[in-house]
């Protein structure tokens, strides 16, 4: 299945490279285990902690990204693979049991960055069979850009015979995808990418590919095509001889895979190039998000996630039918939704409105001691009008420093302008500000700079949107909605945070399409269709890992079983607890626990906390949790 959060690798095609390439071995290429260990005094690292070890680990990651940056570049065997290896060697070797509980937390993060990456260097490759026929020209195209990272000279007629050969190869392959087209052998919901099982010549054999695949390898060549351009421009009008032989065969080679690209996607794949509407993802498959749980400490399958995810909407539709009755509709939580909805402000008003909700949410704060909020974090932070191109993909606001803010302007049409007044409602907005600014992201970011930032390399959504999720669910408890509208408000969002994993999860697992995702949204949250939509597109479509929607609810339930143990234990106060979380670094809240509770921490240590079970999830007798 296809790996998250990186571009598919060219696994199939360039395997060939390996024994070509005129690049240096990699034991050659990078520092050896023997030079890092010297590089760092142990004693130290015991002493004063891992901070150095994960900042170099870092640097060296990227300088290896910079110099080999090839297609080929995440193969087995190339130097980023290496690089994994021997910092995974230089990890075994220290003494892990001298190490302090963050000094722990440091080496654990780090051995499981280095297990993850390695683990999708595998899933990678596997996913790269599928592809494989669709691409059969991306060795030659890496080993172009190999040899000019190697700085070998440049023989420029046997180059443009390349080109001009590189030129044909691909004109012939898309030939062999229409013919599949046009053969009806292409079966966008069931086949891969695979050549004619018949007696045809193998090199003339039509090319078939669904429309998810053919989507997927679309960005491969056009990133391709990217690359032969900066190996073209590399050489041209330095060398004459260069220019003179090869500018017309490499004009002719781009050309064939711009053509190429844009048949795969429009239409193979059936987007338009300028299509911005069309929902068009690429589920990456169970065994791949088991391998990104793992990689974020948790210690439940997909199908456990789902369960907690429908018993925390239960308990959500519960409470919106008690603010329906209260509203006067009875238990009609859609009809209190509507209500609601209609409860905006003017157009132009917003900023006002986002202004007056940041400073009431800082009060809130600062009346109950919940959470140190510094002086210069109250102030820094600045407001942004999003614009209507973005909106199609973010329909409300997003946070930060900066808050984005989306609502209509006079050139959107007008059913698009009543769905974003409505969706970016007062009671709506009153529930997401102090998600996005204090306490939320803002004081989040705020916090991260100036405590421990080298462990933002570990960011996490669980810690990032769970601790804005987390909140939300603090301040219901708090009393924070003050009216039945405050509450539908609070529970839209809430709900749609537990509709996030059952979509997510099950659209990754194969279960749902990105239009029955889309209906979920707007059939169990009581979303605009509009906005659904949006929510869907960007989870599929814009670079989210699989497991970023999920993290809302879950990483909040998680930080809320935690701050039941410590605070409503006794061990801590509210605002020793929250500060102890914002300055410990954005990690797996396995690990935050872990910092937290003083854990020792063995070093073959793996999540076993239950923090959510589905058996005990009854609210009490007020309807809190």
């Amino acid at each position: 299945m296809r790996p998250s959060s990186a571009p598919l690798v060219l696994a199939a095609a360039l395997c060939l490279l390996a024994a070509a390439a005129p690049t240096a071995p990699a034991d050659e290429a990078l520092p050896g285990l023997a030079e890092l260990r010297a590089d760092f005094d142990v004693e130290a690292l015991a002493a004063d902690g891992m901070r150095p070890l994960v900042e170099r680990f870092e640097t060296d990651g990227r300088a290896v990204g910079r110099r080999w940056d090839g297609p080929d570049r995440r193969l087995p065997g190339t130097p980023w693979a290496r690089h994994l290896e021997t910092w995974a060697a230089l990890l075994d070797g220290l003494p892990y049991e001298r190490f302090d509980v963050e000094a722990r937390v440091d080496w654990l993060l780090l051995r499981q960055r280095i297990r993850y990456e390695q683990r999708r260097l595998e899933l990678e490759a596997t996913a790269a069979e599928e592809a494989a026929a669709l691409l059969p020209f991306a060795a030659e195209v890496a080993g172009l850009h190999a040899a000019r990272r190697d700085l070998v000279p440049v023989d420029p007629q046997a180059a443009a015979v390349r080109l001009d050969a590189l030129a044909e190869e691909i004109d012939a392959l898309r030939e062999r995808v229409r013919r599949a087209e046009d053969d009806g052998d292409a079966d966008a919901d069931e086949a891969g990418a695979s050549g004619s099982d018949d007696d045809t010549d193998a090199d003339d054999a039509p090319v078939t590919a669904t429309r998810v695949v053919a989507n997927r390898v679309a960005g491969e060549v056009r990133d391709l095509r990217r690359t032969l351009a900066d190996w073209y421009r590399h050489s041209a009008g330095y060398d004459p001889l260069f220019s003179w032989w090869c500018e017309t065969p490499w004009e002719a080679a781009d050309e064939a895979l711009g053509a190429y690209a844009r048949h795969l996607r429009e239409t193979v794949a059936g987007i338009d190039e300028d299509d911005t509407d069309t929902l068009l993802g690429d589920p990456i498959g169970r065994e791949a998000l088991l391998v990104e749980l793992g990689n974020e400490f948790l210690a439940y399958t997909p199908d456990e996630l789902l369960a907690i995810a429908e018993a925390e909407l239960a308990w959500c539709d519960a409470r919106m039918a008690e603010a329906a009755a209260e509203l006067g509709f009875g238990d009609d939580w859609r009809a209190a939704q509507e209500h609601v909805k209609g409860l905006h402000v003017e157009p132009g008003r917003q900023p006002e409105l986002i202004r007056e909700l940041a400073h009431e949410a800082v009060d809130f704060l600062e009346a109950r001691e919940l959470v140190t909020v510094p002086t210069l974090a109250k102030s820094i932070w600045r407001l942004e009008m999003m614009s209507p191109a973005r909106q199609k993909y973010t329909p409300y606001f997003t946070g930060g420093e900066v808050i984005s803010v989306a609502y209509p302007t006079a050139g959107m049409e007008h059913d698009d302008k009543l769905m974003a007044l409505r969706g970016n409602n007062i009671h709506f907005s009153r529930a997401t500000v102090h998600h996005e600014l204090i306490p939320g992201h803002h004081l989040q970011g705020y916090m991260t700079q100036r405590y421990r930032p080298y462990r933002r390399t570990f960011n996490t959504p669980f810690w990032g949107e769970g601790w804005a999720l987390y909140w939300e669910m603090l301040l219901w408890d708090a009393g924070f909605a003050r009216s039945p509208e405050d509450r539908v408000g609070m529970l839209f969002w809430r709900k749609h945070r537990c509709a996030r994993i059952l979509f997510s999860l099950r659209f990754h697992l194969g279960e749902l399409s990105p239009e029955e995702c889309v209906d979920l949204l707007v059939e169990r949250v009581g979303h605009e269709r509009r906005n659904a939509t949006a929510e869907v597109r960007r989870s599929i479509q814009g670079g989210y890992s699989p497991l970023y929607q999920a993290a809302y609810m879950l990483g909040g339930l998680q930080l809320r079983d935690l701050h039941r143990e410590l605070v409503g234990s006794g061990q801590m106060t509210d605002r020793t607890f929250h500060d102890a979380v914002l300055r410990g670094g954005p990690i797996p809240i396995d690990l935050v626990r872990a910092r937290l509770t003083g854990a020792e921490l063995p070093r073959d240590h793996r999540a076993s906390w239950r923090f959510a079970d589905v058996e005990d999830r009854d609210a009490r007798p007020d309807g809190r949790r």
